[in-house]
C-alpha cells in the first residue's frame, strides 16, 4: 500500500459490505485498499435465497455472491474497535488499521423469551429449537426435515420471514403449524384482505395457521448425551402441541454491540447521516444495522443503495463531494411456491405472488382504489393521496407492480390510475 492510498476496514461480508467493497474496487481500486472482514466461513452467500434453498429449490452454491478475491477475510470476527488508534482488533489476535471503517454488521433473529428455550445460566438452544437467519441455520433446518417423514414443525412468527420458512418446510414435506402473536399474517406490509388470501393460500399448502396466539414456552426432554431435545410448544392459553422442530422467526434486531462499546451513537440501529457517518465522521454504517433519518429497513434494497451512495462518498474525498443519501422507498416482494405434491394435483394451488410497497394502511382523506377477482385469485389495491400514490397492495398478479412502483417512487402526479392498475399499464 502507498502513502496515498485509503485504508478501508469493512466488518461484515454480506450483502451490503461486499457490494462496497466491488464498487470501491471498481471506482479506486488504485487509491483505496479495501479489507472486508466476515464472521462466517461459508463462502458468501445472498441471505435473501435462503428460503429457496431450505424449500430445495436452490442448492446452497446458487446462493454464493460474486467472489470478492483477497479483500475478504473469512471466518474472522472483529471484537473492538479502537477509535484513537484507528484499529480493528479482530478474535484471532489479528489487527486492521484503517483511515476509514465501515460496520456492515447486519442483524441478529430474535430470541423470545420462551420458558424452556434456555437452562439456568445457559445459552444453548435445545436441539430442534433453529433460528432462520444464516446459512448454518438453513442448513440444520434442512438436515431436521430431511430426518424422516413428517416431521411436526411448528414456526413462531407470522411476519415474511415466518412466512417464507413455514411454506419452505411444507414443501419439504413437514408438518408445519404456524403461530402468529398479531392478527394477522404479515401485518407490517399487507391489510385484512391481502392478509385473508395470503392465509387461505397457506392453508391450501397444508399449513395449520394460529394468529392472535401466544407461544409461552417449550417443552424438552433430556437428551442421551447430555442437553436437551425440544418435544413440543405451550400456548398461552395452556394448549400444548407436539413438534419435532421448532422456528423461531420473530424478527431481527440490528446488530450494534461494536458500535456502543465503541462509544457511538445507537437508538434501534447506529444512526448515521446523509452520509453514511456515524458520530464519529471516520466510522460509517450500511444495510440491516444502520439507522437514516429514524428508519433501520432490514431489507436488500436499501442496503444495497447504501452501499452504492457510501462508495461514491468515500471515492470523492480526494475528488470533491459525492450526492448524499437521502432513504430508499423499500418494495417487498415475496414468491410463495407449492408445497410437495401439489403441483400436479388437478385443481391444486399454484405459486402465490406478493408485493407491498409504500403506506399500504390508509389516513383518514386518502383514496383506495381495490380490484379483486375471485376466480384468479388475485387482488390490488392503492392508496392515494391528493394526487400522489402513497402505497399499495398487489397479491396474484404483479405485472402492473412495475408501474406502480415507478409512480410511487418518483412521487408522480397520477394521470390515469385505472391505466397503472389493469394489466395494460405494467407492460
Amino acid at each position: 500500500m502507498t502513502s496515498e492510498q485509503q485504508r478501508v476496514v469493512v466488518i461484515g461480508g454480506g450483502l451490503a459490505g461486499l457490494r462496497l467493497a466491488a464498487r470501491l474496487g471498481a471506482r479506486d481500486g488504485a487509491r483505496t485498499e479495501v479489507t472486508v472482514l466476515g464472521e462466517e466461513s461459508h463462502v458468501p452467500y445472498n441471505r435473501v435465497l435462503l428460503a429457496e434453498v431450505l424449500a430445495g429449490r436452490y442448492a446452497p452454491e446458487v446462493t454464493a455472491l460474486p467472489d470478492p478475491g483477497p479483500a475478504l477475510r473469512r471466518g474472522v470476527r472483529a471484537v473492538r474497535v479502537d477509535r484513537a488508534d484507528r484499529t480493528v482488533h479482530c478474535d484471532d489476535g489479528s489487527t486492521e488499521q484503517y483511515d476509514a471503517l465501515v460496520l456492515a454488521t447486519g442483524s441478529n433473529a430474535v430470541l423470545p423469551p420462551l420458558r424452556g428455550l434456555f437452562e439456568p445460566m445457559g445459552r444453548e438452544l435445545p436441539d430442534g429449537v433453529h433460528a432462520f437467519r444464516t446459512m448454518d441455520d438453513c442448513l440444520a433446518l434442512t438436515a431436521a426435515v430431511a430426518a424422516g417423514s413428517g416431521v411436526r414443525a411448528v414456526v413462531i412468527g407470522g411476519g415474511l420471514l415466518g412466512v417464507s420458512a413455514a411454506r419452505a418446510l411444507a414443501e419439504r414435506g413437514a408438518q408445519v403449524v404456524l403461530a402468529q402473536q398479531g392478527e394477522r399474517l404479515m401485518e407490517r406490509q399487507l391489510d385484512a384482505d391481502a392478509s385473508a388470501l395470503l392465509h387461505a393460500h397457506l392453508t391450501t399448502l397444508g399449513i395449520e395457521i394460529h394468529t392472535g396466539c401466544r407461544v409461552r414456552g417449550l417443552t424438552t426432554k433430556a437428551r442421551g448425551a447430555g442437553g436437551r431435545r425440544v418435544t413440543g410448544v405451550e400456548f398461552a392459553d395452556g394448549y400444548r402441541l407436539d413438534a419435532d422442530v421448532v422456528v423461531l422467526a420473530c424478527g431481527v434486531r440490528p446488530r450494534t454491540g461494536l458500535a456502543l462499546a465503541a462509544g457511538l451513537d445507537v437508538r434501534t440501529g447506529i444512526v448515521v447521516d446523509d452520509r453514511l457517518r456515524t458520530s464519529d465522521p471516520r466510522i460509517h454504517a450500511i444495510g440491516d444495522c444502520a439507522e437514516h433519518a429514524g428508519r433501520v429497513y432490514g431489507l436488500a434494497g436499501p442496503a444495497l443503495e447504501q452501499a452504492d451512495a457510501l462508495a461514491e462518498q468515500l471515492g470523492a474525498t480526494t475528488g470533491g463531494a459525492a450526492p448524499g443519501y437521502t432513504g430508499t422507498r423499500a418494495l417487498t416482494r415475496l414468491t410463495l411456491g407449492t408445497a410437495a405434491g401439489t403441483a400436479t394435483a388437478p385443481g391444486g394451488p399454484g405459486p402465490l405472488d406478493l408485493a407491498a410497497f409504500g403506506e399500504t394502511t390508509p389516513l383518514p382523506g386518502d383514496d383506495v382504489v381495490r380490484l379483486a377477482d375471485a376466480t384468479r385469485r388475485t387482488y390490488r389495491k392503492v392508496v392515494v393521496r391528493g394526487d400522489r400514490l402513497v402505497g399499495g397492495v398487489l397479491l396474484g398478479e404483479l405485472s402492473t407492480v412495475g408501474a406502480l412502483a415507478r409512480s410511487w417512487e418518483d412521487a408522480e402526479s397520477l394521470t390515469d390510475l385505472f391505466h397503472l392498475l389493469t394489466d395494460d399499464g405494467g407492460s
